[in-house]
């Protein structure tokens, strides 16, 4: 039996031990119910990131108190690696307790914010049969992706579905790149900054319209008037702890320094081959996720003038003592950096991979340079 099925009996169960009516019969909620959007704080792991989002439904009178979650994923799915890459890895809905969902935000001290919305009584009912519908159907299982379909995309869709009309939109930030959004989660993570600013292609570079992280959801709800009225009431702090800084002596931008300072310094052949071939490899990789991933975000990935896989036939051409070829390609790869640069000009991770396209000018003007065909001077 799979994960996913383990934690819908776990979720059934708990509805029929706390509730005097079966989960069979739709169940109603009590005048008292209240239902409310839950932002989660930014944790250190990759996964967490991001901060989280889901929804709870709170209604003493039938001891329920029960929170949502569509962030849940399994890790022992087959071919977990090449699914994630692939972007067909499926994300499910899951329900907690309350005091479950608290306690484990609670041991990673990571903050809970609630926002309550101010819907009538049918559209609480509403919502929480959507909710229970969803997680006993095969509504509970989506395609994953990283801005149109995730934890916050799949609240927002439920919470609109309910009040029949697309209520809750972006309303900030709409002025600014998807990229530009996501640079300050990975403060104190250099690696993922780097890694996430090469691995994106072009659709983050266009304007962040959407609604995909918590804090941005939680910033829109503020804004969002229903029927005239604001849709969420002022918001609660559950939980809040200082944000925690890594702490890593090779996690930062000087250890990168010093890496690419240390290749230029250097100056010898199997190093500057060594580099070479990782940014190739690494641009053949790219070129492959942009073309077999579903991921929209990965396609068109002009990150690939610098990561050229030209770079292997540059290297071929090395081995093989062609001066004629090593030379042409080398003038071949510069272009490229100088056009990169261009594209570059007002993007977010200008300066990030600024000393990667300086350390690839340096080495490959050295190639050209020693590879020149002399003009014998006669005199």
């Amino acid at each position: 039996m799979n994960t996913s099925s383990l934690k819908k009996i776990s979720f059934i169960l708990f509805l029929f031990l706390t509730i005097p009516v079966s989960f069979a019969q739709n169940l109603l909620l009590s005048k008292e119910a209240k239902v409310s959007v839950l932002t989660c704080g930014t944790g250190n792991e990759s996964y967490s990131l991001f901060g989280h989002t889901a929804i709870r439904i709170s209604d003493p009178f039938n001891n329920i108190d029960v929170v949502y979650n569509y962030g849940a994923f399994d890790f022992n799915t087959p071919n977990f690696v090449l699914k994630f890459i692939k972007g067909d890895l499926q994300y499910f809905a899951v329900a907690h307790s309350y005091a479950d969902f608290i306690n484990e935000y609670q041991y990673e001290k990571r903050s809970v914010y609630e926002q309550e919305l101010n819907i009538p009584y049918p559209l609480k009912q509403k919502l929480f049969d959507n909710l229970n519908t969803s997680l006993a159907s095969g509504e509970s299982h989506y395609t994953y992706k990283f801005i149109d379909k995730n934890c916050t995309s799949m609240v927002v869709d439920i919470i609109n579905k309910t009040l029949d009309t697309t209520a809750i939109v972006k309303n900030a930030d709409t002025d600014i790149t998807y990229r530009t959004i996501l640079f300050p989660y990975f403060d104190n993570h250099f690696y993922e900054k780097l890694g996430t600013s090469i691995i994106f292609g072009k659709k983050v570079d266009g304007l962040g319209t959407q609604i995909f992280l918590p804090f941005e959801l939680q910033k829109s709800l503020k804004k969002v008037f229903y029927k005239n009225h604001p849709l969420t009431g002022e918001n609660k702090t559950i939980l809040e702890f200082p944000t925690a800084v890594p702490g890593s002596w090779w996690n930062n931008v000087y250890t990168y320094i010093f890496f690419l300072g240390c290749i230029i310094a250097v100056n010898k052949k199997p190093v500057s081959a060594f580099y070479l071939t990782i940014m190739a490899l690494l641009g053949l990789f790219f070129a492959f996720a942009g073309y077999y991933s579903f991921h929209k975000e990965l396609a068109y990935n002009y990150n690939i003038l610098l990561f050229n896989p030209s770079l292997l036939l540059l290297l071929y051409f090395y081995y093989t003592k062609n001066t004629k070829g090593l030379y042409n390609l080398a003038l071949f790869n510069l272009v490229s950096l100088a056009i990169y640069l261009v594209i570059l000009i007002n993007k977010a991770h200008l300066w990030i991979v600024l000393p990667l396209v300086i350390t690839s000018a340096v080495l490959l003007v050295r190639l050209a340079i020693q590879n020149t065909k002399r003009i014998p001077i006669i005199i």
